[in-house]
């Protein structure tokens, strides 16, 4: 499959404009006294120049860049304006002879300052944070329920010897050890017999008889 082709005009243009410069600064050299290969040396000085300022200027905007970024200026600008027809090529003055002859020299020293001349120092990365170690805490234990506490009662007055114990029905004696398993269970002690009684609501001697049973 084959690709479309897009004209860029913006890059056109840049092309164009590049190809006149460079011509111009071709012909002005040569109309000041430097012929052959030397006379298409010129623009290419200029050019790396202007290459060498743009890359400066990327990383940073230092008065000694935007310097020799007018220095190039001129030299590329100043040759357009001298061929268009207000210097005679024919009779070039004696100071554009001087200009021309020592551009070399300031040229090299133009790029030699841009690319050797150090950089601001970058700030000094912030340290990272050192890893704080975890430790694993034990988990904290259950919090036991608080026995609940039990009213202090009276010691029921011993029975008559010769009263005979009530008869105890067998249910109300399973009944009555679930209440006291459930009483050691939350309070942590054994079932006294007041305590039997409220829970069971009968009398005192039965209560007994009933707490003797469940020991």
């Amino acid at each position: 499959m084959i690709r479309s082709i897009r004209i860029d005009a913006v890059l056109i243009q840049a092309v164009i404009a590049g190809a006149l410069s460079f011509a111009h600064l071709h012909d002005l050299a040569e109309a000041a006294g430097q012929t052959g290969w030397k006379a298409w040396a010129y623009p290419v000085s200029v050019d790396l120049l202007l290459v060498a300022v743009w890359r400066r200027l990327r990383t940073e905007r230092l008065g000694l860049a935007w310097f020799w970024f007018l220095v190039a200026l001129v030299a590329s600008l100043g040759a357009n304006i001298a061929t268009a027809g207000l210097l005679d090529l024919d009779q070039v003055p004696a100071w554009l002879r001087i200009l021309v002859a020592g551009w070399p020299a300031l040229a090299f020293l133009g790029g030699t300052l841009l690319a050797h001349t150090p950089t601001d120092q970058a700030p000094a990365p912030a340290p990272e944070p050192r890893p704080v170690p975890v430790v694993d805490h034990p988990s904290a234990p259950e919090p036991t329920p608080e026995p609940v506490p039990v009213p202090e009662v009276p010691t029921p007055e011993p029975a008559p010897a010769l009263a005979s114990a009530p008869a105890v029905p067998p249910a109300l004696v399973d009944h009555a050890r679930k209440v006291a398993t459930e009483h050691r269970t939350r309070a942590g002690a054994d079932i006294d017999t007041a305590t039997l009684r409220a829970r069971l609501g009968v009398p005192e001697d039965l209560a007994d008889a009933i707490l003797a049973q469940l020991a």
